[in-house]
């Protein structure tokens, strides 16, 4: 096997092997086994008033909802700094054979310091009429795996030392250039005219348990705090905040449209881009792929992943708060269809693989179905099937969703749908 081939199918097996590595023996993957339960109305206040016009529910519910995910599940994340920096290191307006504009950027959360600096990767068709809409996402390699491109600068990787058994920062061997390039269907993106941005998630936090010291939450910490307190931040939040940044560089971009910015996830970074949209309206599409469990599933369901697996496999993630409704999902004041709700008005897409069962299509689906009286509340149209579709029949408007065969994954069919729904929410056709 070649270098490429091994590296490829070592980054596979290290996101899909954890994914199935954290399933528990008392799984539910029957449904007959799905305990009845309720959801919270995300039209009813605190104090028992309902919701019956949008200027209530942006000025009261919605700041309300956002509150009770920042106490109890994501924690409460900084503002942007005040020495945030951007250097746009390099600039190809040739790159991929002259189809594309390629852009590296370093954004710094403090200009001259050793605080954690993300690299962003831009690409950009030149066949396109200027400004270019965008998606926007996190990778779970450096930027170097999205392509081939040998102007990609090699970016860091997080291993674990074999003599300390401590995990170190590497530098990406040249091997992995373009191993993860089927994820995002480059080609495919460029010719429908938009562009693409990644930033490798652990230039922002690592996810590791300890990892806090080298990310992104270390710079905000309170002197001589070396620990979160039980309502700061994890990392998802982190990483949704990364993508806050990136975006604040997206609008000082002038080749870039800031009004038609889809920010994309897959699996755990699925679960920070819906956190990114609900909190940061700037993203006109949220794009949930797999998020599962913290993310689009309903978490009253039981089925696949539960509470309980995020906080002993994943504790870094959520907040200190969050370990409460570890099997007192009931208990919860919130559900993902509230999270969902949070990105009203703005277009939605959620998508399931059939035999992501971990991830629970079901339950991804029922979340965004639940989220439509918050749309329609607000003059959009969500969901209106009763039944859970079938494969590769994409429902919905504003709202979207699809299950497509195969594994936990993104594939061109993903994008396809995803393009298309761009294409629909942003009034434009494919140049």
């Amino acid at each position: 096997m070649n270098p490429r081939a091994f590296f490829a199918l070592l980054c596979a097996a290290t996101v899909v092997g954890s994914h199935a590595a954290a399933q528990t023996l008392d799984v539910i993957y029957d449904e007959a086994k799905v305990p009845k339960y309720s959801l919270p109305d995300p039209l009813v206040m605190n104090n028992g008033e309902r919701v019956r016009d949008a200027n209530t529910w942006t000025s009261r519910r919605r700041p309300e909802i956002l509150e009770i995910y920042r106490t109890e599940m994501y924690g409460r994340s900084p503002e942007r700094p005040a020495q945030l920096a951007f250097d746009v290191s390099s600039i190809e307006k040739r790159a991929l054979g002259g189809r594309a504009v390629r852009k590296q950027v370093t954004i710094s959360v403090e200009a001259g310091t050793a605080a954690p600096k993300m690299k962003a990767l831009i690409y950009l068709p030149t066949s396109a009429q200027k400004p270019v809409p965008l998606f926007l996402a996190l990778s779970f390699a450096g930027n170097e795996t999205v392509s081939a491109d040998p102007g990609i600068i090699l970016g860091d990787r997080w291993v674990r030392d074999a003599v300390t058994n401590e995990m170190v920062k590497q530098r990406a061997p040249e091997a992995s250039r373009g191993s993860s390039a089927q994820q995002w269907q480059l080609d495919q993106i460029l010719a429908h005219g938009y562009g693409l941005a990644t930033i490798f998630y652990g230039d922002i936090e690592p996810d590791f348990v300890g990892g806090l010291k080298y990310g992104v939450r270390s710079v905000f910490l309170q002197p001589g705090q070396t620990e979160p307190a039980s309502a700061d931040w994890g990392a998802i939040a982190a990483w949704s905040w990364g993508l806050s940044r990136a975006m604040d560089f997206i609008v000082t971009d002038h080749d870039i449209d800031a009004t038609r910015v889809a920010v994309m996830g897959h699996s755990r970074l699925g679960k920070a881009a819906l956190w990114a949209g609900a909190q940061d309206t700037r993203f006109s599409i949220v794009i949930s792929n797999e998020s599962g469990e913290g993310g689009a599933a309903i978490s009253r369901r039981l089925y696949g992943e539960r509470t309980k697996d995020l906080n002993t496999r994943f504790p870094h993630w959520f907040d200190g708060n969050f370990k409460k409704y570890s099997e007192h999902e009931d208990q919860m004041p919130f559900d993902s269809h509230m999270l969902l709700a949070l990105i009203a008005p703005r277009a939605l897409y959620v998508a399931s693989a059939e035999q992501d069962r971990w991830s629970d299509p079901r339950g991804e689906f029922l979340g965004a179905v639940n989220a439509g009286p918050v749309y329609e509340l607000l003059g959009e149209r969500a969901i209106s099937a009763d039944a859970m579709p079938g494969l590769h029949q994409p429902v919905g408007h504003t709202v979207m969703y699809h299950l497509r065969a195969g594994k936990h994954d993104v594939t061109a069919y993903d994008w396809e749908q995803y393009l298309k729904f761009a294409d629909m929410q942003w009034g434009r056709k494919p140049d």
